[in-house]
């Protein structure tokens, strides 16, 4: 394997030189546990840890090590390794913590698209795929929406979601297939190319491992039956992994994910919901919250069903979410603040 199926490119190369990395070895994470890391070049897999100074310096878990990073290394035997430093990352799919309010918590690195996969059975969900698009444009990352399970429902319904997803979201690549009959595999390994990264995002038993699996060849990611009680795959995965597949492509699968915290994606918003972005530009208000102001186009366009009401019932909720965010780490840094100023004060008396 090469450096080049791994996706080593010409921008990384520059990264490493404008970074005066030129004289350590380089690799990419390709799994994490726990701190532990399973890093991969074309000589091989190394188990690495980061070092004293890394994890010293380190202000959040943002600054640690991520599947997808790109990494230097020292002190490389046969079997391990140590990672010095991480390269600048070219793009960071990220998401608000769970149950850690005003902290981000990074899915992967350095991907190019994600694919976003839900089950068309029971999953799916039209304001999820909503927020995962807001990640997905937030981080400049291509999103490729991917519908499984299609042997489980009738043509029609199928026919009547794909028509659904194409009135609230234009323009994105869609593909619909079956992991048991292998229908729509063809259109989806038309955007599978060589060297770059594709990162799973979806709930748990959708189908992503199998997918990986099936794309691959090989039964690389552990996989479940369908439940009979709820007629869902079970969760399996447990760590997020990166797999390079025969046929050219570099794909990243995640435990699965039902709750979606949104950051501050203001980017991702405007992208995600732009038919409700260009309406608001002709709101009375310039800091119209389009929910009951006077003269607000966006509530306007919504009674005339110009905007569909779900979805600017999502994007309020996303909003919020964003705001409360922003709210939360502008707390956390005034106390940050606080404690270091009288941090400071306490030596100055000493």
């Amino acid at each position: 394997m090469t450096m080049d199926d791994l996706g080593y490119n010409d921008t990384l190369e520059k990264l490493r030189i404008e970074n005066n990395l030129e004289v350590f070895e380089i690799g990419r994470v390709i799994a994490e546990h726990k701190e532990r890391y399973i890093v991969k070049n074309e000589k091989g897999e190394f188990e690495a840890e980061i070092t004293g100074n890394l994890r010293f310096s380190a202000k959040s878990r943002e600054d640690f090590p991520a599947v997808g990073d790109w990494v230097a290394l020292i002190n490389i035997d046969s079997e391990s390794a140590i990672i010095h430093s991480i390269f600048p990352r070219l793009s960071i799919l990220s998401r608000q913590a769970v149950g850690k309010f005003g902290e981000r918590q990074i899915i992967a690195t350095n991907i190019d698209c994600a694919l976003l996969v839900q089950a068309v059975d029971r999953d799916f969900n039209m304001n999820r795929l909503e927020r995962y698009l807001t990640i997905c444009y937030s981080s400049k990352v291509s999103p490729i929406i991917v519908l499984t399970k299609t042997d489980l429902i009738e043509s029609q319904k199928l026919k009547e979601i794909i028509e659904n997803i194409n009135l609230r979201i234009k323009n994105i690549p869609l593909s619909a297939i079956s992991n048991e009959t292998k229908d729509g595999y063809d259109s989806i390994r038309g955007f599978i190319k060589k060297g770059k990264t594709y990162c799973l995002l979806g709930s748990s038993g959708v189908g992503k491992s199998t997918l990986i699996n099936n794309l691959s060849g090989r039964n690389i990611m552990k996989t479940n039956a369908i439940s009979k009680s709820t007629n869902k795959g079970r969760h399996i995965t447990s760590h997020r992994e990166l797999t390079v597949i025969e046929s050219g492509g570099i794909l990243i699968d995640n435990p699965g994910m039902r709750k979606i915290g949104i950051i501050d994606s203001a980017d991702g918003l405007e992208t995600a919901f732009d038919k409700i972005i260009n309406f608001s530009k002709k709101c009375k208000f310039t800091d119209c919250t389009h929910t009951s102001e006077i003269g607000c186009a966006v509530v306007e366009a919504v009674e005339q069903g110009k905007i569909d009401r779900k979805s600017y019932e999502n994007f309020l909720k996303i909003e919020r979410e964003k705001e409360h965010f922003n709210l939360t780490v502008s707390e956390k840094r005034k106390k940050d603040k606080a404690f270091g100023k009288m941090v400071k004060n306490f030596k100055n008396d000493m």
